[in-house]
C-alpha cells in the first residue's frame, strides 16, 4: 500500500488529504502539493485508521499533542485510559502513549482502543524495559528485539513514532568535549541509548540501520518522528553544540526518509529562552527542507515547578507564531510527578490556547475574527455569545455561575460599576460600527 507521501507524489488524493483540506479550509490541491513535498504530514496507520484526522505542517493550524503513560512507580491501566480520554475531550489533536511500567502491550492497546485520535509512542521505552526483564540489564538489548518491537508497535496501530535516530558516536563525543551540561540529559530514550552505545561500544542501531527503520514505518504509513535524545533540559543549555549536532543529523535523516517514501517529522527542544525560539525554528526549517517541526513546549524558564503548563504555554505561543507545527503539552506536574487526569486537562487547555494565540499571529488574515466578535459581545454584555465564542465555554460558564451577580447583565467583578454598561448608556449605538 502507498503511503500518504507516495500517493501525493503520484497525484492521488487520499480521503485523509481531503479531510485535512476541509478542516483547514484549504484546497485539495494545496494539501496534495504540501504532502508530496513533505511539508505536511498526516499521522495514519493502515492497520488502525484514526477517526480524527490531524494534518501537521505548513499553512495548517498548530496542533497539540498530549502525552500519557504509566511509570515504574504508578501502574494503573484504567487511569491511563481516563487520561487519554481527558486529553481528547480537552481538544488534543494527537496522543502519545509513553508507558514504562507494567504490561506495556496491554496499556498501549487499551489506550488505542479507547480514543479516536492518532496515537504515537517511543519504541525505545519498551525495548529497554523488555531487555531489563529478560536479561536483567537494559544494556543487553538485542538489535533484533528492538526492530521486532518497532514492527509490533506499528502493527498495533501507531500513527506516529518518535525514534531516536540522531544520536551517534560522534554526537556523544561532541557532548563530552563540550565540557558542560547544566541540565544533564533529560530524554529517557536518549540517555538509555547513550548508555547502551557506551556499554557495548557500538553505533546506535537506529542510526546505523536507518533504512530498516524507515522500511518498517513506511509499510504501515506511520509517521517517523525523529526524536531528540540530546535536547536541552535547561534554558542555559539551549542551542548548545550537542543539541544542534543532533538536529543537523535529524534534518539530514528527514530528507533521506522522505526520499524513501516515508512521512517525516522532526522533534525540537523542550527548554528554550524566548529570544532563541525563532532562530531555532528557522534553522530547522532551513536544514530539513521544510519538514514539520514538533516542539516539546518549550518551557521558557526553569524556576516555576507546579506551573510549567504556563511556562510552556508562553514558549508554545512563540513557537507557533514562528512556524512550529506541533506542540507537545506540558502539565503542572512536569518535573514533579506523574500527571493525573486534571493535570492532563490543564496541560491540554494551556497548550491549545497557546497554539491559538500563535496562529493568530502566524495567520492574521484569518485568525482574529473570532476575537473581534468576542470583543463586540463583551461590549454588548451578550453573555450567550461570549460563551459561544469561548475556547472552553463550559469552564467560562462554571466560573460565572459560581459567583452570580445581582444584575444578570453584569458580573461580580464590577457590579454597579460595569464599564461596558456605562459606555453603552453614554454612547448608545455610536460605538457599534466597523473599522474602515
Amino acid at each position: 500500500m502507498l503511503t500518504q507521501i507516495e500517493s501525493a507524489r503520484q497525484g492521488i488524493l487520499t480521503p485523509q488529504m481531503i479531510a485535512v483540506a476541509q478542516a483547514e479550509e484549504h484546497t485539495n490541491e494545496y494539501i496534495l502539493r504540501m504532502v508530496a513535498e513533505g511539508k505536511i504530514v498526516i499521522p495514519w496507520n493502515h492497520n488502525r485508521k484514526p477517526t480524527r484526522i490531524a494534518g501537521i505542517g505548513k499553512g495548517l493550524s498548530t496542533k497539540v499533542n498530549a502525552s500519557i503513560g504509566t511509570s515504574s512507580d504508578i501502574v494503573d491501566y484504567a487511569a491511563e485510559v481516563r487520561k487519554a480520554l481527558a486529553a481528547q475531550e480537552s481538544g488534543a489533536d494527537t496522543l502519545m502513549e509513553l508507558s514504562v511500567g507494567g504490561d506495556l502491550d496491554r496499556v498501549r492497546r487499551e489506550v488505542i482502543a479507547a480514543v479516536e485520535l492518532p496515537v504515537g509512542n517511543v519504541p525505545l521505552y519498551q525495548a529497554f524495559c523488555e531487555a531489563a526483564r529478560r536479561y536483567g540489564d537494559p544494556n543487553k538489548l538485542d538489535k533484533e528485539l528492538l526492530f521486532d518491537l518497532i514492527e509490533q508497535q506499528c502493527a498495533d496501530g501507531m500513527a506516529f513514532m518518535a525514534v531516536h535516530c540522531g544520536i551517534n558516536l560522534y554526537t556523544i563525543e561532541r557532548l563530552r568535549k563540550q565540557g558542560y551540561r547544566y541540565g544533564g540529559l533529560v530524554s529517557k530514550g536518549g540517555v538509555s541509548m547513550v548508555a547502551w552505545m557506551l556499554a557495548n561500544k557500538c553505533e546506535n542501531p537506529l542510526y546505523e540501520h536507518f533504512d530498516r527503520v524507515v522500511g518498517i514505518l513506511k509499510k504501515y504509513d506511520t509517521v517517523l518522528s525523529l526524536g531528540n535524545g540530546l535536547r536541552a533540559g535547561a534554558i542555559h543549555d539551549s542551542s548548545d553544540r550537542a543539541q544542534i549536532q543532533e538536529l543537523l543529523i535529524n534534518c539530514e535523516l528527514a530528507e533521506i526518509g522522505r526520499e524513501m517514501g516515508c512521512q517525516m517529522l522532526v522533534e525540537g527542544p523542550g527548554h528554550v529562552p524566548l529570544d532563541e525560539i525563532a532562530g531555532n525554528i528557522q534553522l530547522q526549517k532551513r536544514m530539513s527542507g521544510g519538514a514539520p517541526y514538533y516542539m516539546l513546549g518549550p518551557i521558557a524558564c526553569d524556576v516555576a515547578p507546579g506551573f510549567d503548563h504556563i511556562t510552556a504555554a508562553i514558549g508554545a505561543a512563540q513557537s507557533s507564531r514562528f512556524g512550529a507545527d506541533l506542540i507537545c503539552y506540558i502539565t503542572p506536574a512536569e518535573h514533579l510527578a506523574l500527571p493525573n487526569e486534571e493535570d492532563v486537562r490543564m496541560g491540554v487547555k494551556a497548550a491549545k490556547i497557546a497554539a491559538y494565540i500563535g496562529d493568530m499571529n502566524k495567520y492574521p488574515e484569518k485568525g482574529r475574527e473570532r476575537d473581534k466578535e468576542m470583543s463586540k459581545a463583551r461590549r454588548d454584555l451578550d453573555w450567550g455569545k461570549q460563551f459561544e465564542l469561548a475556547l472552553y465555554p463550559d469552564d467560562a460558564r462554571a466560573i460565572r455561575a459560581s459567583r452570580t451577580p445581582e444584575d444578570e447583565q453584569t458580573c461580580t467583578m464590577c457590579g454597579d460599576f460595569c464599564a461596558s454598561r456605562g459606555a453603552g448608556k453614554l454612547f448608545s449605538g455610536d460605538l457599534c460600527g466597523d473599522k474602515i
